[in-house]
């Protein structure tokens, strides 16, 4: 599976992606905050106070592989156009 170099898939997900980061090296609630916002920026989502505590919610409860897949939707559609 191909990854970007934060991890997210940047193509279709046959699995659960847990290759990267090792196991253990998961980033942090702010650092997946912090993916999220540079994913939603760079595909142009403007964000309402409603959209931003729904996206903090999702970077300080989903586990690395949702969080990973979700993100991955996102990236893939904008790239997409």
């Amino acid at each position: 599976m191909q990854t970007d170099d934060t991890g997210i898939p940047t193509g279709p997900i046959d699995r659960e992606p847990l290759d990267y980061p090792p196991p253990g090296d998961y980033p942090d609630s702010a650092r997946k905050a912090e993916i999220l916002e540079n994913v939603f920026q760079a595909a142009g989502v403007e964000m309402g106070a409603y959209d931003q505590r729904i996206a903090d919610w999702l970077a300080e409860t989903a586990d690395w592989s949702t969080f990973a897949v979700i993100v991955s939707w996102v990236q893939r559609a904008a790239d997409r156009g």
